[in-house]
Formats: C-alpha cells, sequence, structure tokens
C-alpha cells in the first residue's frame, strides 16, 4: 500500500467529515457512544466543524491512496514545545496496514521540523487496545482525567520527538 499526505482544505472537508464519522462510528458502537451522550465526539463530526479548525490554524492532513482519502489527523500548536495531535481516522478497512504508523511518523517529523519538543494527545481510557497501540509507539500516560459530561474517562497521553 503506498500512501501520501496532503494539506486538507475547504474544498474537501465534507470527504474528510466523512471519513472521521467512518473511522470513529467503530469505537462509538464499541464504547455505546450516541450523539446525545458524546456529541462532541468524532464519530458525530460535521464539516462545519473542520471549517471552524480551519479557521483556528489548526494543521489537517488528508491520508490518501489514489487520489482517494482514506484517513485524516490535525497537528495543533498548544505550547511553545507541546502540539496536539487529535482527530487521527484511518478506514476500518485500511487498519492493520502501516497507516497508523505511517501517520505517526509523519506527524512526528513535522513537529520536529517545527521546532516542537513533544506530542500529547488524548483517547478513551477504556479502549485499551488503541492505548496499548500508541504505548507501543513510544506514548507515556500522563494523566487520566474524568469529565461529567462525557460517558468514559479520558487518558492523556505524550511522547517527547
Amino acid at each position: 500500500m503506498s500512501i501520501g499526505f496532503i494539506k486538507a482544505g475547504p474544498e474537501i472537508f465534507d470527504e474528510c467529515a466523512a471519513v472521521i464519522r467512518s473511522a470513529f462510528i467503530t469505537v462509538a458502537d464499541d464504547f455505546g457512544l450516541t450523539k446525545e451522550n458524546a456529541p462532541t465526539n468524532p464519530a458525530f463530526i460535521e464539516t462545519d466543524a473542520l471549517f471552524k479548525m480551519h479557521e483556528r490554524n489548526i494543521s489537517m492532513f488528508a491520508v490518501m491512496e489514489d487520489g482517494t482519502v482514506i484517513g485524516f489527523f490535525a497537528v495543533e500548536k498548544a505550547k511553545e514545545d507541546t502540539y496536539y495531535m487529535e482527530k487521527l481516522a484511518v478506514l476500518p478497512s485500511f487498519r492493520h496496514k502501516g497507516c497508523g504508523r505511517a501517520i505517526m511518523d509523519y506527524v512526528f517529523d513535522l513537529v520536529r521540523d517545527e521546532g516542537g519538543k513533544k506530542v500529547s494527545i488524548g483517547i478513551i481510557n477504556e479502549n485499551t487496545v488503541l492505548k496499548n497501540w500508541y504505548i507501543g509507539y513510544g506514548f507515556a500516560e500522563t494523566e487520566i482525567k474524568v469529565f461529567s459530561h462525557l460517558p468514559f474517562t479520558v487518558c492523556l497521553m505524550e511522547k517527547y520527538v
């Protein structure tokens, strides 16, 4: 499989939002998330959210294979040396083929090139499969947070570049 990355712009936001929803709905289904109990979960994202991210100058990227969007991720400078990575999405039919690792390698090169020192993420703490994948990539758990408006706990993780 040969994938590439392009900066996601307004012309593909509809397609990117559809990919994010398709990728995250599997997790939403596994953990009983709905629009009612987790309205901000990416499984329920609409195109306007990407436009809002664009307005905030958050860097968004589409993962491409043969001219088709198969994944998505966003990178945002949080502090002088820390970058947030969010909405990492890979369509289910493209999982377990190295896309996630390729995305992470790209993100770390990007952050390093911009002078960043670490990448921070937040995931569903109960998603042990995903958590273990990030630990295998070198992320460390930094905090577990409980938010009264969410039906799960959030695991914050980070990795130095």
